[in-house]
C-alpha cells in the first residue's frame, strides 16, 4: 500500500482480522498489554494525569498555606486508541469532559444540595474526608465510591446507574464543614459574651419586677454577710466582746448626750404632768406595790395610817413613786444619775 500497490481485497481482510485481535487482546483478554507499543508498558507505570502526580506534595503544601485547594480529575488519561477504533471498526470512548462541562455538572451539584447531604453508600457525613464528584452530578465518599466498584466489579453510579463515568476530587463539603464550624464556634462565643454582660448587669442593676427586686436586695445581703464573716477574726468572743463593749460606749454616749438635751420642767410643766397622772389613775408605787397617799391626789378607802404617812414622788417622766422607795432604788444603781425605772428615761423629781 506505501508503494502504490493495487489494495486487494484478501489484504484488507487480513488488516480487519489483526485490527480486531488487537482491539480484543488490549482491551478484553490482556488490556495491560501493548501490542501496538511495547514502550507504553513503561509510561504506562508513571500517572498519567499529572495533577494526580503533583496531589501529594501540591495539596499539602497549599493545605499548609491555607489557600483553596484544587480540584482535579481522578481518572487516568484514556489508552490511545487501537487499530480497529481508528479504522472505525469499534466505536471509540467517549470524549472526556472540558472544565466548561465540569462546571456546569458541579453547579447542577451544588444547586441539588449533595455536598450538604450525606454520602448515599455509607450514610454518614463528609465532614473532612474525601470526596468526589461524579460527571452525572451525585457526590460519595472517595473510599466508599471505590469499594462500591470493587464490590459490582464495574463502573455504574449507585444512584441513577451511569455507566463510565468520570469523577473528580472536589472539597465543598470540606468547605461547608469549616464553615459550619466556624460558626458554631461564633455562637458559642456570643452566648457566653451575652451569658457574662447578662450575670454582671444582674448583679449590678436592680430589677424593676418586685418579686424580682426583693430577691436581688436579698442576695446583696447576704453577699454582704458572707463577705463580713468571711473577713472577720476567727476568735468570735473576741469579736463579741468587742461589740459589746462599743454598744456600751455607744449608750454611755446617748445618755449624755439625751441628759443634757433635757432641761428642768417648770411650774406650769408640773401641772400639766400631774394632771395626765390625775388622768391615768395610778394609785400604787411601781417599786413596792403599795398605795401612794397624796393631798393632791385623790383618797382611796382602806388606807392605812402608816400608808397615808408615806411621801410621794412625781417624776418629770410623770411616773409616781414613794419617796423612800425611789431612794433605795438611787441608792441601789451604780450611775451618777440614775434612770426612771419603768421608762429608763433621765428625769427630774418633785415631791408632793
Amino acid at each position: 500500500m506505501r508503494k502504490g500497490l493495487p489494495f486487494k481485497p484478501s489484504s484488507k481482510l487480513v488488516i480487519t482480522s489483526v485490527a480486531f485481535q488487537d482491539h480484543i487482546t488490549r482491551t478484553l483478554l490482556h488490556p495491560d498489554s501493548l501490542l501496538s507499543d511495547p514502550l507504553l508498558k513503561c509510561k504506562k507505570q508513571a500517572p498519567r494525569n499529572p495533577q494526580a502526580r503533583r496531589k501529594g506534595g501540591a495539596m499539602g503544601q497549599q493545605r499548609q498555606d491555607g489557600k483553596e485547594e484544587r480540584e482535579y480529575v481522578l481518572d487516568p488519561a484514556p489508552p490511545p486508541l487501537t487499530l480497529a477504533q481508528k479504522l472505525g471498526l469499534v466505536p471509540s470512548p467517549a470524549e472526556r469532559l472540558t472544565e466548561e462541562e465540569w462546571s456546569r455538572v458541579k453547579a447542577r451539584s451544588v444547586q441539588q444540595g449533595e455536598s450538604a447531604q450525606p454520602c448515599a453508600i455509607c450514610r454518614e457525613e463528609f465532614h473532612m474526608q474525601h470526596q468526589v464528584l461524579l460527571s452525572c452530578s451525585h457526590v460519595f465518599h472517595k473510599a466508599c465510591l471505590q469499594a462500591f466498584e470493587r464490590f459490582s466489579g464495574r463502573k455504574c453510579c449507585p444512584i441513577c446507574r451511569r455507566e463510565q463515568y468520570e469523577t473528580r476530587v472536589i472539597h465543598d463539603a470540606a468547605r461547608l464543614f469549616r464553615h459550619k464550624c466556624a460558626t458554631r464556634i461564633q455562637a458559642c462565643w456570643r452566648g457566653y459574651v451575652a451569658r457574662k454582660w447578662y450575670s454582671h448587669v444582674k448583679k449590678t442593676i436592680c430589677p424593676k419586677d418586685r418579686q424580682l427586686r426583693r430577691k436581688f436586695f436579698v442576695a446583696k445581703l447576704q453577699e454582704l454577710n458572707d463577705s463580713f464573716v468571711r473577713y472577720c477574726h476567727t476568735d468570735m468572743e473576741a469579736f463579741l466582746s468587742d461589740i459589746d463593749r462599743s454598744l456600751s460606749s455607744s449608750r454611755q454616749v446617748f445618755q449624755q448626750l439625751e441628759r443634757k438635751s433635757i432641761s428642768e420642767p417648770q411650774e406650769n410643766d408640773w401641772d400639766q404632768i400631774q394632771s395626765q397622772v390625775i388622768q391615768r389613775g395610778v394609785h400604787e408605787c411601781p417599786i413596792c406595790l403599795t398605795a401612794l397617799c397624796s393631798q393632791n391626789l385623790p383618797a382611796i378607802a382602806g388606807r392605812s395610817n402608816h400608808q397615808q404617812h408615806r411621801h410621794t414622788v412625781l417624776l418629770s417622766c410623770s411616773h409616781l413613786f414613794h419617796q423612800h422607795c425611789l431612794e433605795a432604788f438611787e441608792a441601789f444603781t451604780a450611775d451618777s444619775r440614775p434612770l426612771c425605772p419603768l421608762c429608763r428615761s433621765v428625769y427630774y423629781k418633785k415631791l408632793i
